[in-house]
């Protein structure tokens, strides 16, 4: 079960990373802050927040010992901050001063990874503050970043949709076209896993794009073989382009978050979903296991993090519908809404359901009146929330089926009035108004647009309302 404990509401616009040290959460956001809490009761430390950087932070992550913090934003600096008192302990300028999108500290906390819009990478020596070496993918923004377990190697991935292998020297010794619309994450496991063919221990990375897909891969490190990588198999559970992806700990779970709004946690030796968490309402920009406790963060465009409990020692057996993304709901079993109630941290209601042969047909046709006289659901507060989690399925199943290039990028609802931005996305006009009334960089990109203009989708209108009509045949 993941059962959700905390949610952290005190950014002011969407959160954009969330990392864990051993004691502390660190939060980063639009807002230009980051923030910093305890592990023990979620409470901001007295020096957060941090506040620095003059444009959006959009990412984070402590260093092993725990005793930095960095930071990374659109002013083209990657700043590291002292996690005793929150002293901020240097500045470190991109060359090029491009938007710095990415950082990450190698295992034996000798180097940062900073990497930026204009597909430049740095090695900064953390102990000198000095930069080390520098390089640039061929092609494209820098979006991802991770180290090997030695510190010996890095992957990086990018706009294009490229993974590209590097040493420590900064030179290039592998590239992979992954992703064919962009990687947006990629994280290495530290768990070596054996390969039969050849008796080598490989590592596992997995990468996320915007093609909707998380791939999973198996990757060698070894100074006198080179690296290898090798396509294992493709997870497929989100609907919409995934924006974020992490190993737990021991490798044995992965975790996702995507544009459909929705995380969810799969089973890494099998590809098998565990879990699917759809508490957040915009984007589901980041998560993030902890090292040392069964937690979960994710964060959101809807300017919340969500802390999740995990609990590894007695899963529900099925805590959510196998292929739910697959099936609709109406043609869902009795023994697939139980599954789903356990998902849903509703499992005292699955006796009751089944007495009462609840389908999915069933279970979407429940109202506020049938739980009460029907399924004798005494408590008020009880009956709300059932109603709300059924209502919530609703949502999803109207999203999964409506095709998904008739869904607004930004609200993931139906497009009433679509429009062309100069990016070549479409959104729908009110909702692309507001966006670019805040900021001027592509929903789906994040690149600057380089005109405000928005032109009438016309062709994309036209098929939307040929498809409603078939729908009310």
């Amino acid at each position: 079960m993941a059962t959700l404990i905390h949610t952290l509401a005190d950014h002011s616009d969407d959160v954009n990373c969330c990392a864990f040290s051993s004691s502390c959460l660190a939060t980063c956001s639009l807002d230009k802050t980051i923030r910093v809490y305890s592990l023990s009761n979620f409470s901001e430390l007295p020096y957060s927040p941090l506040a620095g950087h003059g444009y959006a932070v959009h990412c984070c992550c402590f260093s092993p010992s725990g005793r930095v913090l960095a930071s990374c934003s659109t002013d083209g600096t990657a700043a590291l901050w002292d996690t005793r008192d929150g002293r901020r302990l240097a500045v470190l300028e991109q060359p090029g001063a491009s938007p710095v999108r990415v950082c990450r500290f190698s295992p034996e906390d000798t180097y940062l990874l900073a990497g930026a819009a204009d597909g430049s990478v740095v090695l900064w020596n953390v102990q000198s503050l000095k930069l080390y070496r520098s390089g640039k993918v061929k092609d494209g923004s820098l979006m991802a970043c991770a180290f090997s377990p030695n510190g010996n190697f890095f992957v990086t991935g990018s706009s294009s949709g490229d993974l590209t292998i590097w040493d420590d020297k900064m030179r290039c010794l592998y590239n992979e076209k992954a992703h064919d619309l962009g990687v947006t994450c990629c994280d290495i496991s530290s768990h070596p896993v054996s390969d039969s063919e050849n008796g080598f221990k490989y590592f596992q990375m997995a990468s996320c794009g915007q093609d909707n897909q998380i791939k999973l891969w198996l990757i060698l490190f070894a100074d006198f073989l080179g690296v290898q990588l090798k396509y294992k198999c493709t997870l497929n559970g989100h609907s919409a382009p995934v924006l974020a992806c992490a190993f737990s700990c021991d490798g044995q779970m992965i975790v996702s978050g995507s544009v459909d709004k929705s995380v969810i946690i799969y089973e890494t030796s099998t590809g098998n979903t565990l879990h699917t968490l759809s508490q957040h309402t915009r984007y589901v920009t980041t998560c993030a296991f902890a090292p040392h406790s069964p937690l979960l963060a994710t964060g959101s465009m809807d300017k919340t993090v969500h802390i999740w409990q995990l609990d590894l020692k007695q899963p529900c057996a099925g805590d959510t519908v196998e292929n739910e993304s697959k099936v609709a709901v109406e043609d869902w079993s009795e023994d697939d809404v139980s599954a789903w109630l356990c998902a849903q941290d509703l499992a005292d209601f699955v006796g009751l359901f089944k007495t009462n042969n609840i389908d999915g047909k069933e279970l979407l046709n429940l109202t506020k009146e049938s739980l009460a006289n029907e399924l004798k659901i005494e408590s008020l507060g009880l009956r709300s929330k059932v109603l709300q989690k059924i209502e919530e399925l609703r949502m999803t199943e109207i999203s999964v089926s409506v095709p998904d290039e008739f869904l607004c990028p930004i609200t993931r609802e139906l497009m009433n009035d679509p429009v062309i931005a100069t990016d070549g996305y479409s959104y729908e006009r009110e909702a692309m108004e507001n966006w670019i009334s805040n900021r001027r960089s592509s929903p789906m990109t994040n690149l600057p647009l380089h005109s405000l203009m928005l032109t009438p989708n016309r062709t994309l209108k036209m098929a939307i309302s040929r498809w409603q009509e078939t729908q009310q045949k």
